[in-house]
Parts: C-alpha cells; sequence; structure tokens
C-alpha cells in the first residue's frame, strides 16, 4: 500500500447512519477493538475500556431505557414541544435497535498518573484516539460507523443500565454495521483559514 493509499482510505471514512441487517462476526469485532488498543494515550496509561451490547440482549433494552428517559427529561427541561421529543425519540429508538454492533467506549476514571485537571482531559484525549482508531479499524473491515455521544448526557445511568464497573465512565457509543447508504459528501474548512505559520 503507498501514501496515496493510504491516505486515500483516510480520507474516504465517513458517518453512517442506515444499516444492513447482515449481522458482523464476532472475530471482526474483536479485531477491531485490538487495533483500538494500538491508539497513543498519555503516559501510555491506555484508560479506554469497551462495552460490546448485542442486539437482543437486556442491557441494550436498559440502555435504551436510560438514554431515552435522560433524553426526554433534557428536552422538558429545555421547553420543547412534546411532539419534538416523542419524534426525536423515536428516532433514537430506532436507531439504538437496529443497530447490529453497539459499543460502549468508557474512560477508566483510576487510569491517570494524578487527579489534576490535566491529567484528566490528557486522559480523555487518550479515548478520544481510541474512538478514532476504532472507526478506522472498523472502515478497514469494510464497515461503516457512527460515533454517538449520547451517553455524555447520561453517565450514571449508562453506567448502571450496564452493569459497569464504578470507575469506568461512559464516553461515546459506536454503532457499526455493513453500510446501507451512500456515505455524505464532507465538505472541509479550507486549510488555508485553520493553518498558521508560528
Amino acid at each position: 500500500m503507498t501514501p496515496t493509499d493510504l491516505h486515500h482510505f483516510l480520507r474516504t471514512r465517513r458517518s453512517i447512519r442506515r444499516f444492513k441487517p447482515d449481522p458482523v462476526p464476532d472475530s471482526v469485532i474483536w479485531n477491531i477493538l485490538h487495533t483500538a488498543t494500538f491508539a497513543p494515550s498519555a503516559h501510555n496509561l491506555q484508560p479506554w475500556r469497551f462495552a460490546i451490547v448485542p442486539t437482543a440482549s437486556t442491557g441494550r433494552k436498559r440502555l435504551l431505557h436510560a438514554l431515552t428517559s435522560a433524553m426526554r427529561a433534557d428536552m422538558t427541561a429545555e421547553g420543547a414541544a412534546s411532539e419534538e421529543i416523542e419524534a426525536r425519540v423515536t428516532r433514537s429508538v430506532k436507531r439504538l435497535k437496529e443497530a447490529p454492533v453497539l459499543i460502549l467506549l468508557c474512560r477508566d476514571e483510576t487510569a491517570v498518573r494524578e487527579h489534576k485537571p490535566q491529567d484528566e482531559i490528557m486522559s480523555i484525549q487518550s479515548v478520544a484516539a481510541c474512538a478514532t482508531y476504532l472507526l478506522l479499524a472498523a472502515h478497514a473491515e469494510g464497515l461503516g460507523g457512527n460515533w454517538i455521544c449520547w451517553t455524555l448526557y447520561a453517565q450514571e445511568a449508562t453506567r448502571q443500565a450496564l452493569n459497569l464497573p464504578e470507575t469506568w465512565q461512559p464516553q461515546a457509543m459506536f454503532f457499526l454495521g455493513y453500510a446501507n447508504e451512500e456515505p455524505r459528501e464532507k465538505k472541509l474548512n479550507p486549510l488555508e483559514g485553520i493553518v498558521v505559520q508560528a
């Protein structure tokens, strides 16, 4: 593979929101997670933790209830109309139920050198790097994926719904599967406007 091939691979990853119902082999999921763990991390502390949530599991049902309950509460507090709330909840339920693979990415709060604000930020950045590797690994396997941040609004409810260790802080979830849509064209800000020679 040439540098041009690698750049093409990196530039063609897109967020996919609609998936075929085809199951993804467990070996593929584990291969993706293995590659994700090669991400860089501050002080090599590797603070990432994963929870695979199968389609028909009670864990996914509990997670669905936790997230939609938080969504309803937040939108109600913001004064959203009941029709808008139910429409968004309905869309979210559909996506949660239909995603062939759901992986929850967490940060182990104990995987820091010191509990200073800077160390906490480095730990969160490290988990975000792992998230990027996860999506690229899925792309390498021919899968589409989507990075979802809903769990940030219901971290404790998410942790309890999946019976996760107390130190596992939910950061994001990923819907993965074989794409059932054409990816959208990505519109980029021109480099000239976001780069300076310092």
